[in-house]
């Protein structure tokens, strides 16, 4: 991690992206501010590199849109002090809202407190920064775990040698990695030969050479949980490396369109996803920061819910694309966290 002596350099420095509203003069029957318009919000990301985040991210701009919200995205590159320096920048900025997409827990809590202090609504997603201000919108990664564990045992009972992806310190796996946990406990048969993992601006590749390590090191393991996409698509790429995509079962989290590709190809070792709607994700996460600012009552825990999608299911459904997904399967592409009367939902 850099030095955080680098926040004290300008915060003029980092870039953004602007995003004007469509209706600058605001929307009809909203409560102030929002009846006026040009409310500014700023999305701060940890990542953004990856389908997950980049469509996260395009659901926030297509909430944003709807809601007359000028919004300001901070493009994530997974550093922490980076992160930090962005958010003094929001601030900086006059925002009434900052959404927090991931980020290290650590290394937010003081700035975050700077926001608050100013008045400024926070919502984080996928990050716990432990304060009752601040709304938490998840994907229910309990739910989400737990389902796809449940598909690894429908196919593969409950007794198996298993590699395991992870990385500690991110909220989201940390969650799922409970419920791996917990798994293996209520199922003693089940044995974890090798735990490896990645996150970087590569997480693919880099988590793709890991695999090929542990694949060859552990010929016997038949059934890989990596619950994160890119680390999934990873281990499938050294399956294939290796030439034993035949003798291997992946299951995952989060879906894009480049994944069921991955998964429905003839051949995949990618079996099954569990997931939510990155885009759906990200218009929640916009939602709650507009009901916060327009002084709405907001849960602390936000929760979408997620959907199991196998490759059976997706090759019968013809499925090809998240826009086919989201046709075919009304439950992806809707949610009914963080609404009002006032906010358009009707986005995709």
């Amino acid at each position: 991690m850099k030095s955080l002596a680098r926040l004290a350099l300008s915060a003029a420095v980092i870039p953004f992206i602007f995003i004007q509203g469509a209706k600058a003069d605001g929307l009809s029957g909203a409560p102030a501010p929002f009846d006026k318009g040009g409310v500014k919000v700023a999305l701060i990301s940890y990542i953004s590199a990856g389908d997950f985040f980049q469509a996260y991210q395009a659901g926030a701009e297509a909430q944003a849109k709807a809601l007359a919200i000028d919004l300001r995205i901070f493009p994530g590159r997974q550093d922490a002090a980076e992160q930090r320096e962005q958010i003094l920048q929001a601030i900086n900025l006059g925002v009434s809202g900052i959404v927090i997409d991931h980020g290290l827990p650590e290394s937010l809590g003081d700035v975050v407190q700077q926001a608050l202090d100013k008045g400024i609504k926070v919502v984080a997603f996928d990050v716990n920064l432990n304060n009752p201000k601040i709304p938490q919108v998840e994907q229910s990664d309990h739910e989400l775990a737990s389902s796809a564990l449940e598909q690894v045992v429908k196919d593969n009972g409950n007794s198996f040698s298993a590699g395991y992806v992870y990385v500690a310190g991110f909220a989201p796996l940390d969650r799922r990695n409970e419920v791996w946990d917990k798994f293996k406990t209520d199922n003693k048969g089940v044995v974890e030969k090798a735990r490896f993992g990645n996150v970087s601006d590569t997480t693919a590749t880099s988590t793709a050479d890991q695999a090929k390590a542990v694949l060859t090191a552990n010929p016997d393991i038949s059934v890989v949980f990596a619950p994160y996409d890119e680390f999934a698509r990873g281990v499938k790429l050294a399956a294939n490396d290796l030439g034993i995509a035949k003798k291997l079962k992946i299951y995952s989290a989060d879906v894009s369109t480049a994944d069921i590709q991955e998964i429905t190809e003839e051949g995949s070792p990618w079996v099954a996803t569990v997931a939510t709607n990155p885009a759906v994700v990200g218009a929640v996460s916009i939602r709650a920061a507009a009901l916060e600012i327009a002084g709405q009552t907001v849960p602390h825990q936000i929760t979408v819910k997620p959907t199991l999608l196998t490759q059976e299911s997706l090759r019968a459904a013809g499925v090809k694309t998240i826009e086919e997904l989201a046709e075919k399967i009304p439950a992806f592409s809707t949610s009914d966290a963080a609404t009002a009367t006032w906010i358009p939902d009707k986005l995709f």
